[in-house]
């Protein structure tokens, strides 16, 4: 593995040990595609990159042929005029070929943007002009590419369409074996630098449209605390993180820290997502480490799991939303494995973790990961004490951690807000306990206001989880006339409860019992499912809006009926 020429500590025997020493060392101009896979395929062309499959076959893929692969690729897109700083959308799902291109992308100095398939022609429109898109490639999949098509009269800066399958009518169809497997490394001006774009994530916010968050070429290397001490990948191992590519967590999972640290990546490109399937691929693989959304361990503790033989699994993590504690408790009494939580945002990588020396705490985040100066602060910037909410904010004035945005596109007004101070604000609130440990409370506008009570919506939903009847929900705050707010859950049953004003009531009376009386749900809703973002967060926006527009029918007619009395 190359790990060593990046990272300048050897073994680390504690998480305090782990924050004094860390230390990366960042070359001049690198450049992940050349510096990593590359210098692979010249050591160890038979070592392990991608394993790949989907329910009808598979593909191993080693460097040698990853060096080669991607190769091709450049050389197709050079020839389709694809230079430095041109901007290119992937669509390709969990398709081998996004990494070919992706890595293509970094040799030519071009800017990579990767997009999920779920895109319909209005989205297709925004992302083309707000990120001027010069090439859209995408898998073969009829309805993405009409709507790519139908998106395509309003997206002038777009020059070229690429199919990764069959001919398409307008198309141009990628047909690696015309190409080349050398590529001249580019010199001079014409080549990458450390400070230049190479990725654009537009983010998954649940409200409003999408920011361009832009990460330089030195991004990768942020993703070693990741992969090497937080998912804890080992050497020739086998790490499935499920993520689809157009989310930024395939980036924490699927390619960066897993190749430096020395552990090949597996690809499940699933068309849906059906829980005993990923557990008979982690089977099969003999995966040794997993990374997964909590909503994945929600479906995964709801089968027995001990059907399975999971023995490979060493360590599992998650990210990307707050995960009830008890989930993380029945998928350890399943499998004898704890879940570990981390935190971080497509602008970062991970800024809280739970490593490797650590107690896990179920519910907890963890503590600060190393190259990032976090704080919990107040709404006037004062630290806050042990068990006090405040914001997670990131201490910058020292300099930007490797790993951590560069700004966003074409928005210098945000930009110098996000960076204004020396600090970062992330707008979500957590407290920590005495021994450092960071918990989650929600989205500073997620939190409910309610009769002088500051409630987090995701302390009622972790109780709510533990009743039986709880598939998935969601908790918001919603007016109240006396109280400012109220408390509204809105739930997804799981099979087999009749959805009725009883099963309400007994879910009330289960949440006053669990916690303080003040945080139960005055409000009980069931839905067929939650509304999600394209990366699978609950929008509680949504959620809040729709509730919105009920009230204000209903103060309308308050104020009305106030009015005619007097």
């Amino acid at each position: 593995m190359l790990l060593s020429d990046y990272l300048d500590i050897d073994e680390v025997k504690s998480y305090e040990e782990l924050r004094e020493k860390f230390k990366l060392h960042i070359p001049r101009d690198f450049n992940f595609a050349y510096d990593v896979v590359d210098k692979y395929a010249a050591m160890e062309p038979e070592r392990r990159a991608l394993v790949w499959c989907d329910d009808a076959g598979e593909r191993v893929i080693n460097f040698g042929c990853l060096a080669k692969e991607t190769n091709k690729a450049a050389n197709f897109l050079t020839a389709l005029g694809i230079k430095k700083g041109d901007a290119v959308m992937l669509i390709l799902r969990r398709r081998y070929e996004f990494w070919f291109f992706l890595l293509a992308l970094h040799k030519i100095g071009a800017i990579a943007v990767p997009a999920t398939n779920m895109l319909l022609e209005k989205d297709l429109v925004y992302r083309n002009n707000a990120a001027v898109i010069k090439m859209i490639i995408t898998l073969d999949d009829p309805r993405l590419q009409n709507e790519t098509d139908k998106a395509l009269a309003a997206s002038p800066s777009v020059k070229h369409l690429v199919t990764v399958g069959p001919d398409r009518a307008g198309w141009t169809r990628y047909r690696p074996s015309c190409f080349s497997e050398a590529f001249e490394r580019p010199e001079g001006g014409a080549g990458a630098k450390n400070g230049d774009v190479m990725l654009l994530y537009f983010t998954s916010g649940t409200s409003g449209e999408p920011k361009m968050v832009l990460h330089d070429f030195t991004y990768p290397l942020g993703h070693i605390v990741t992969a090497k001490y937080w998912q804890n990948v080992v050497d020739n191992g086998l790490h499935f993180t499920v993520a689809e590519t157009g989310w930024g967590k395939a980036m924490w999972g699927k390619i960066y820290g897993q190749w430096i640290s020395g552990s090949a990546v597996f690809v499940y490109d699933m068309l849906s997502f059906v829980p005993q399937k990923l557990l008979e691929k982690i089977w099969r693989y003999r995966i040794t480490t997993f990374c997964a959304p909590p909503t994945v361990y929600r479906y995964l503790v709801k089968i027995n799991l001990k059907k399975f033989d999971l023995s490979s699994l060493t360590y599992c993590t998650t990210a990307g939303e707050a995960l009830n504690p008890e989930v993380s408790n029945k998928f350890k009494e399943m499998t004898g494995l704890s879940i570990r939580e981390g935190f971080g945002q497509t602008e970062t990588t991970l800024i809280v973790g739970t490593f490797p020396w650590m107690e896990v705490k179920s519910g907890s985040m963890g503590r600060p990961a190393p190259g990032y100066d976090v704080d919990i602060v107040d709404g006037g910037g004062r630290s806050c004490a042990a068990g006090e909410p405040g914001e997670i904010i990131l201490r910058i004035d020292k300099g930007r951690p490797f790993g951590m945005f560069s700004g966003y596109y074409n928005d210098e007004a945000l930009t110098e807000a996000a960076f204004s101070g020396g600090i970062y604000h992330t707008g979500d609130i957590a407290s920590r306990d005495e021994d450092g440990y960071f918990w989650f409370s929600g989205r500073a506008d997620d939190m409910i206001k309610s009769s002088g009570f500051r409630i987090s919506p995701f302390e009622v939903e972790s109780v709510l989880q533990r009743h039986p009847a709880v598939l998935e929900c969601a908790v918001t705050g919603i007016y109240d006339p006396h109280r400012g707010q109220v408390v509204k859950a809105t739930v997804v049953a799981a099979p087999g409860y009749e959805l009725n004003p009883a099963l309400g009531r007994e879910l009330q009376d289960y949440v006053k019992r669990e916690t303080a009386a003040y945080k139960y749900p005055r409000i009980i809703e069931f839905a067929e499912e939650l509304p999600k973002t394209i990366s699978g967060k609950i929008r509680r926006s949504v959620i809040r809006a729709e509730e919105a527009a009920k009230n204000i029918g209903n103060r309308v007619i308050e104020i009305t009926k106030n009015i005619r009395a007097k």
